[in-house]
This record gives structure tokens, C-alpha cells and sequence, in this order.
């Protein structure tokens, strides 16, 4: 048998483990949409999701080749049981778990990285079938054993560790105090107002400077009557 030129770039012999299928006879479409619905899931569950589909107690979502589908049960929209692809990538994925088991993995820790579907050759139908041909399909997976993270329950790829150390870390911008923004409406103070006692009062009061101006006047009227007079004399 010829090697067979796996799709995935990037194989570390020492993390990863790979398997694939070839010429599987199974639909093209509904295996892309299996390896749509476990990639970047762990084995443990993608293994147990297969087991529910054969047993149809979980559907699998298409998304892709959805002609004449109806909904399923559960928060997807259009699905299907596909058991027997499910059944040939559930023997796929127990597969890869031995090659991961035989490099010294923990089994526990895989996360599947990469799976895909390909149609392969598709020879014809023989007898009455004649004009039709099989369904062949080549399916490829990867894993990689990842650390487990308990609380979320979700693996640590080491590259999306270094992706997010290698981003510059925000710069703090310091807040500026705001300035003090006076009211436009100043209450001005109310002039007093005097009381009419009080202007009774005031107007009572004799101006002494006034008083003595008139006087003097007076005196100077009556001397320069007298001066004409004795002139006149």
C-alpha cells in the first residue's frame, strides 16, 4: 500500500499521534459533517458521541448539506443520525488512541486537532447497479495530548499560551482630574430696603452744612444793601 500524504502540516512525533482511513464507504457529506461537529474536542467525548448517534440518543448538526433535513431533538437545528459513519469514525478514533498509547501518551489528555473528510475514488456499481457508484471517503484525525484544566474542563494548547504572551500587554491610561465647571446662574444679593420708619426718620434730619450756606448768604445780601445806600446819600 502506497504512504498516504496526510493533509495536516506541523506533526510533532513527539505530542501527536495520527491515524486515517482510506476508502471508507461512507457519504463524503455526512462524514465532513462529523468531523465538523468533533474537531477540537476531547477523544474521551467525541468516542462517547459517536456511541449516542449509533444509538441515536444524539443527533449530529448539519450545517453544510442541510437539503430536505428537519430539526432534531436538542439545541440544534437541522440533524441527522448518520450510524453508519458514525460507526467506521468511532473505529477511527479507538484507532488513533492506540497509536497515542503505544507512544506513551496519557490517553486521558488527548484532544483531537485536526480531523477532515475527502471523497476518494468512487468506482462504479457492478450488475444491475451499473450506473452508479459507491461512496468512498478518506478520513484523516490527529491528536495531541494537552494539559487539562479541572474548573473549565477545557485543554491548553501550548501555542495559544505563547500567542497570548507574545501580545503587548495594554498600556494604562491615566485619567486626567476634570475641571471644576462653574454655574453660569450666580445669584446676585438683594439691595436692602429700608423700612418706613426709617424713612421717616432720615427725613427728619436737618443738613447743618446747608443751613449755614443760607446764612451766609444772607449776610452778604444785607451788607451790600446797606453799601448801596450810603453811596447813594
Amino acid at each position: 500500500m502506497a504512504d498516504y500524504r496526510y493533509g495536516f502540516q506541523g506533526f510533532e512525533k513527539d505530542l501527536m499521534a495520527r491515524a486515517v482511513g482510506r476508502d471508507l464507504d461512507i457519504s463524503t457529506k455526512q462524514a465532513i459533517e462529523i468531523c465538523n461537529f468533533l474537531r477540537r474536542k476531547r477523544l474521551s467525548r467525541a468516542k462517547q458521541i459517536m456511541r449516542n448517534v449509533i444509538d441515536k440518543k444524539e443527533a449530529i448538526p448539519f450545517k453544510r448539506f442541510t437539503n430536505g433535513l428537519g430539526h432534531k431533538p436538542g439545541k440544534i437545528g437541522a440533524g441527522r443520525y448518520p450510524v453508519k459513519a458514525a460507526t467506521r469514525i468511532l473505529a477511527l478514533l479507538e484507532s488513533v488512541e492506540t497509536n497515542a498509547q503505544s507512544k506513551g501518551l496519557n490517553t486521558n489528555n488527548l484532544e483531537i486537532i485536526h480531523i477532515s473528510a475527502n471523497m476518494a475514488h468512487r468506482p462504479m456499481r457492478p450488475g444491475r447497479q451499473s450506473r452508479r457508484m459507491f461512496k468512498r471517503s478518506h478520513v484523516e484525525v490527529v491528536v495531541k495530548e494537552t494539559a487539562h484544566d479541572k474548573k473549565s474542563g477545557k485543554g491548553k494548547n501550548a501555542k495559544a499560551d505563547d500567542i497570548k504572551d507574545a501580545r503587548p500587554a495594554k498600556s494604562e491610561t491615566v485619567k486626567s482630574p476634570k475641571p471644576e465647571v462653574k454655574s453660569k446662574l450666580e445669584v446676585k444679593p438683594k439691595p436692602e430696603v429700608m423700612s418706613e420708619p426709617e424713612k421717616v426718620k432720615d427725613s427728619g434730619k436737618v443738613d447743618t452744612k446747608s443751613s449755614e450756606v443760607s446764612e451766609a448768604k444772607d449776610e452778604s445780601i444785607s451788607q451790600a444793601k446797606t453799601e448801596s445806600g450810603e453811596a447813594a446819600q
